[in-house]
């Protein structure tokens, strides 16, 4: 089993760089990627099967873990007259994946103060004047209703899907000759393709230059991406994904539409090993940290992207990929999808579909980890065989979220705190704890409790690391020989920080 392991880890060896001007954050836990790595010959099992059931020409994927591409591996073709293998280098339109490209463009205009988010786009679009909102009550359209999808406009996926290659001049004249709206802006989530073309029109008249370029020079290349277009005609020809439409049991082939205007919404053609990069730039933003920025843009807006500004859904009937039941909540970011289940798990990602494409990357950022999978048959589903891989590697593997590291003050806290344990002498004259603390706490009611729990314990072997749930309020354990106790507390927001909240509680063995 241990040559099987070791096999496999040097065979997923990364067989790229990342640009020298961006380098992700490297974590050092091979036990981790021994156990992950374990799941591959399953994983690839798990594609192949669902590529076939589903009827995909291609399919093309990859594993993300800790900031580097672990894995990565292709079915069927993405040419099938000319058999050319699906692999993570072929290019496949991923659709509206590209949405989060323009989202992080405009947050990086925003962090140079070219512009502000919840600036009219009016401003930016003057041509945006001539469409009478839905009421006369109604809020003027921001940046963030577009970048949310809460502008007011319709869900136009039949329709924007075919309009990539329009014009800006085709852009404008729906600005000129007014717009039909289905709700005040502000209020809900409805999908807008035209929203997002619209931000692409945006950042070419903040920047000076057309979206493609921007994001390309700002985003992709600081990246490497060097193997991402906008139009197709510049991919090399054995690298491009044909797509495909499944009708009366045969595939029929779509016409590729050109790049234009509404690209910024879902034009973007890359690969899996490219895209991996991207994927370790949202997975390298966490946790929040005194690190040098290295990245094409700031941690904290990456962080800003993947925030669930618009609410979208209450799924009660949601199950998780095996079928247990699993209620979701799900939202909005910018141009990135956010859903988080019964469990209290994170996801973050989005789906794209166009005529002849499929695809989806979803990411756990507390965990480290993401997959991605791109296909050429219209609108396929890989969101389902995504999650599927994602959630079977966490749970075979056996992955926990990566630990917060503890705050100087809370490790002090603690420290401080055993020392007054159980009999809590001096404490009201230690310095330690908030003006509240002993208003709501009797000294006497403290003792009492403490010295109840340490006698279920029995004498106490050792006391474990700080779990820390944030910077101020952290958890942890001492082992005694009959029990265990918990102990808990909470600090102000003063400095320093001082105890506000103590709770201690007999865990049974």
């Amino acid at each position: 089993m241990k040559k099987t392991l070791l096999r496999l880890l040097i065979a997923v060896q990364p067989l790229f760089c990342f640009a020298q001007s961006y380098k992700p954050p490297v974590f050092q836990d091979q036990d981790r990627l021994k156990k992950i790595a374990s799941m591959f010959p399953v994983v690839d099992q798990m594609y192949k099967e669902y590529a076939e059931r589903n009827h995909f020409p291609g399919l093309a994927y990859g594993i993300v873990v800790d900031g580097k591409l672990v894995h990565s591996g292709g079915y069927g073709f993405t040419d099938l007259p000319a058999k050319i293998p699906a692999t993570s280098k072929s290019d496949f339109r991923i659709a509206s994946m590209s949405k989060s490209f323009t989202a992080m463009a405009i947050l990086k205009l925003r962090d140079e103060g070219k512009l502000k988010l919840d600036d009219p786009a009016s401003l930016y679009i003057p041509e945006m004047k001539n469409s009478p909102l839905l009421t006369k009550d109604a809020p003027a359209i921001t940046i963030r209703h577009l970048l949310t999808h809460s502008a007011g406009l319709p869900e136009d996926n039949p329709w924007g899907d075919r309009q990539l290659a329009a014009t800006d001049e085709e852009l404008l004249a729906i600005y000129k000759n007014g717009l039909s709206f289905s709700n005040a802006p502000g209020l809900v989530y409805e999908y807008s393709n035209l929203g997002f073309a619209t931000l692409g029109y945006i950042i070419k008249r903040v920047s000076g230059k057309p979206y493609q370029q921007y994001i390309t020079e700002n985003i992709l290349k600081p990246l490497g991406m060097t193997h991402t277009y906008w139009e197709y005609n510049d991919v090399p020809k054995e690298q491009l994904a044909h797509g495909y439409r499944w009708l009366n049991n045969q595939w029929v082939e779509q016409p590729l539409l050109h790049d234009g205007a509404y690209g910024a919404m879902g034009g973007l053609i890359t690969t899996v090993e490219d895209f991996s990069k991207y994927m370790a730039l949202h997975n390298g933003a966490w946790p929040p940290r005194d690190d040098v920025e290295n990245g094409p843009v700031k941690r904290s807006s990456i962080r800003e992207m993947q925030y669930p500004w618009n609410v979208s859904a209450l799924n009660e009937n949601a199950k998780t990929s095996n079928g247990v039941l699993c209620p979701t909540v799900s939202a909005y970011a910018y141009g990135i999808r956010w859903l988080k289940d019964c469990n209290d798990r994170v996801y973050v990602g989005h789906t794209g579909g166009l005529p002849g494409f499929g695809s989806q990357w979803n990411i756990m950022p507390e965990y480290g980890i993401g997959v991605v999978s791109f296909a050429n048959l219209t609108y396929a589903r890989t969101s389902t065989v995504n999650s599927l891989v994602l959630d079977s590697i966490v749970a075979v593997a056996g992955l926990k979220p990566r630990q917060l590291p503890a705050s100087g003050i809370l490790n002090r806290r603690k420290n401080e705190l055993i020392k007054l344990l159980p009999n809590w002498n001096g404490a009201e004259s230690s310095g330690i704890f908030a003006d509240n603390f002993f208003l709501d706490y009797s000294v006497e009611k403290l003792q009492k409790d403490a010295i109840e729990g340490f006698a279920k314990a029995g004498k106490i072997r050792s006391v474990g690391e700080l779990s820390a749930e944030n910077q101020l309020r952290g958890s942890f354990v001492m082992e005694g020989e009959k029990a265990n106790l918990l102990v808990s507390f909470t600090l102000t927001p003063q400095n320093p920080a001082l105890i506000q909240e103590y709770r201690l509680n007999v865990l049974p063995k």
